[in-house]
């Protein structure tokens, strides 16, 4: 675009490489930026920096953390029979904020998916497989309720059952709050499949 300088083309630019970040946010983001002051700026850029430079995945279960294990594999009142399989890193801030699950976590840091050339080997599994020992009693698997994650769910599933330990897969169904209506067929499905006793 010619009505922009270069220098804020760019910005723009690589703010629209973020997920989720289409040219119109990536151009707000950039303008608001720009109105900030300088100091706000270097701290923004500062925090970029230090993040992209200490923050690794946890040698135990491939959190993100800036110590190795992280806080979750490394606290002593975390149940360590329950081991939670999560396809991103970002999945275990969503069922931590919920304050209901008190077991460890697995990343597996992708899924598997056959039309996009990922195999099992492509994803941490193998690295599943060696934590498991007697004692785990479960092994929660919260993969993405979408073809690769029921996928990647069954091929776990496989994989654990013969080493003796209960394989679980979390309920899918009609959100709270949602209306029937407006749910797929799928959903539906696996809202009666996941249905208890009241």
């Amino acid at each position: 675009m010619d009505f922009y300088p270069v220098v804020i083309e760019k910005l723009i630019e690589e703010f629209a490489k973020l997920p989720g970040i289409g040219y119109k946010t990536a151009q707000r983001l950039t303008l608001h930026i720009l109105n900030l002051p300088k100091e706000e700026v270097e701290e923004f850029a500062e925090a970029l920096v230090k993040a992209r430079g200490t923050i690794k995945y946890c040698s135990v279960c491939g959190n993100y953390t800036d110590s190795d294990p992280c806080a979750i594999c490394a606290n002593p009142n975390r149940d360590k029979e329950y081991i939670c399989v999560v396809e991103d890193a970002k999945d275990i801030m969503s069922i931590e904020k919920v304050k209901e699950y008190n077991g460890v976590y697995h990343v597996l840091h992708g899924n598997i998916s056959p039309m996009s050339g990922r195999g099992p080997e492509d994803i941490k599994l193998r690295e599943l497989i060696t934590r498991i020992n007697d004692n785990v009693k479960e092994v929660i698997v919260a993969t993405n309720p979408n073809i690769e994650g029921e996928a990647t769910a069954m091929y776990i599933s496989k994989i654990l059952k013969p080493l003796g330990v209960k394989v679980t897969r979390i309920a899918h169904g009609i959100p709270v709050g949602g209306d029937l209506e407006y749910a797929d067929e799928v959903t539906i499905s696996k809202a009666l499949e996941g249905r208890k006793e009241i």
